[in-house]
């Protein structure tokens, strides 16, 4: 067993705390799978026996990927425990910080060896038995396999706040996806390279794999109540994944705003003709209703700096280049 680390070749997208060299594997691997983990100490060794028995039933050679995004709680040590016990399929990315979901299974996207690569959440929420489902489908010869949840079990909050983003998505991208939130997936290898080449600073994965598939598929997959913890989405994370979404693989914003300026402009114009009619016939009274479009052309403003704002801060972060994340260790065993 042993401790590998990424070079500095690959500080553009990952940066590693401790110089060295990656280990260099030539064992065939058909299956990777990625799991992104945050403060799971309670599902960790339930997902783990589940998956290891679904994974060894297939018959393929596979390996798991467990990527810790900072986990505060006994994760850490779990997945360690993990790794003495099955050091042949089992691989560990530990995080020096907590850096999102996203950021994690683009951590895991940069080490798999797999022709296949599944990703999975900890929550145990999609069960792992449904991955055999997936694979087939790669196998019939689809390149991307999304998974959407037949039946949610989540809040009312949670369950129509996606549906909304979803809706949003599909207008403003025009990418066809049944269910972005379903982390349940499985990807060629060559759509994960395509990925991982990316350089944008706010990457929502399961869209850009969609971009850069040529023969999805959605397929149904099982959605049972979290095992254990609690959510780790909150109101303000569900609202950033929608301005990413936006921001990320659309210019539609910008040019509804646009319509929207020209509409304002236009009526802005007409209102002034009327107005100035209205003086020099000795009709004008009162400045109330001048206040009131004043505030509206103010809100409109605002709201249209605050979105040039987004498009110029993630090309900002585009240009400095600055590391996504940074690897405290990564765990697996050197052939």
């Amino acid at each position: 067993m042993a401790t590998s680390k990424n070079t500095s070749k690959e500080r553009s997208v990952g940066l590693d705390l401790k110089n060295g060299t990656k280990s260099r594997v030539k064992k065939v691997i058909d299956v990777s799978i990625v799991i992104p983990v945050f403060d799971e100490q309670e599902n960790i060794d339930l997902l783990s026996s589940r998956l290891l028995k679904v994974m060894n039933a297939t018959g393929k050679k596979y390996e798991i990927i467990f990527v810790d995004d900072g986990s505060k709680d006994a994760t850490p040590k779990k997945l360690r425990n993990l790794f003495k016990k099955q050091p042949n399929v089992i691989r560990v990315i530990t995080f020096n910080g907590n850096y999102g979901q996203y950021v994690a299974i683009l951590a895991g996207f940069e080490h798999v060896r797999g022709d296949v690569v599944v990703t999975l959440d900890a929550d145990l929420q999609n069960p792992p038995e449904e991955i055999p489902n997936l694979l087939k489908k790669i196998d019939e010869g689809y390149d991307l396999v999304g998974g959407y949840r037949a039946k949610r079990h989540d809040s009312f909050f949670r369950t129509y706040a996606s549906k909304i983003v979803n809706s949003i998505r599909a207008g403003a991208t025009g990418l066809e996806m049944r269910d972005h939130g379903c982390m349940l997936r499985a990807y060629k290898k060559f759509i994960i390279d395509e990925v991982v080449k990316t350089r944008e600073t706010s990457t929502f994965i399961t869209a850009l794999a969609q971009k850069f598939a040529g023969n999805p598929i959605d397929v149904p997959v099982t959605h049972e109540e979290r095992a254990a913890g609690g959510s780790k989405y909150n109101l303000y994370k569900l609202i950033r994944i929608a301005f990413d979404l936006l921001t990320g693989f659309s210019l539609v914003p910008l040019q509804v705003f646009t319509i929207i300026g020209m509409l304002i402009s236009s009526a802005s114009g007409i209102y002034f003709l009327v107005e100035l009619f209205k003086k020099v016939i000795g009709h004008h009274h009162g400045y109330g209703l001048h206040f009131a479009f004043v505030f509206l052309l103010l809100s409109v403003l605002i709201l249209g700096v605050g979105l040039l704002g987004e498009y110029l801060g993630r090309a900002y972060f585009a240009v400095c280049e600055h590391p996504r994340f940074v690897i405290r260790e990564i765990l697996e065993k050197k052939d």
